[in-house]
């Protein structure tokens, strides 16, 4: 799986580094919108995940709204999948081990198979996983629509490619989404320090979120 253009299309895409030294970039396009409060400024919007509408391992809806208010770590994989996806969805497992039954934090895990990924597949997918109750999602529904957010929105890759194992390229990147939507990191599932990085990272986004008086 080939993802490091992924990675280099979100430096190049990202933010503008903070002025404060210890608060995470915010990666993709923004823009200048109304004038802003302070006189010869104006707001910045930037680029937040979309709403989307799919269903998760209970058979339940799971949209963008099932994650108002929550930091949270996406990827796209498939549970066939005969290369990265094991270690990838392995190491994720660590990460939700260390942050479950922390409310303010959840998972997403995109299945881009979702003729094979239905929903009696992934939740014993996640049953062997030892994954309980919704902080993990584990979401299926129409590909092309899945295809889509994974590009338009997460921008990492998705793709059918009969030529690569299991007939999809896809990307093998955590992707760190903060309580207003942006993303915050990408990360490579595969490097121990990335994945380190990630946990860091999430801590920061908690106590950014306590520093502007919300709830974790």
């Amino acid at each position: 799986m080939k993802y490091a253009f992924v990675v280099a299309l979100l430096a190049l895409a990202a933010a503008c580094g903070p002025a404060e030294p210890d608060r995470l970039p915010i990666y993709g396009e923004r823009m200048g919108t109304q004038p802003g409060k302070t006189p010869g400024t104006v707001d910045t919007v930037y680029h937040t995940i979309p709403d989307f509408a799919f269903v998760n391992q209970d058979g339940q809806p799971v949209t963008a709204r099932t994650f108002d208010g929550k930091i949270y770590v996406a990827n796209f994989f498939f549970t066939t999948c005969p290369t990265i996806c094991p270690t990838m969805q392995s190491e994720l497992l660590k990460v939700y081990q260390d942050f479950k039954g922390n409310p303010g934090v959840m998972f997403l895990s995109h299945s881009i198979d979702p003729r094979h990924d239905t929903v009696p597949v992934l939740a014993e997918y996640a049953k062997n996983l030892g994954v309980t109750g919704g902080q993990w999602q584990f979401a299926t529904g129409d590909k092309a629509k899945t295809y889509e957010i994974a590009q338009r929105s997460y921008f990492v890759s998705a793709l059918e490619d009969p030529n690569e194992p299991g007939g999809i390229v896809h990307s093998g990147a955590f992707v760190l989404i903060d309580r207003e939507k942006r993303i915050r990191g990408i990360y490579d599932s595969t490097r121990e320090e990335d994945v380190s990085q990630m946990k860091t990272d999430v801590r920061k986004l908690l106590a950014e979120s306590d520093s502007r008086g919300q709830q974790p």
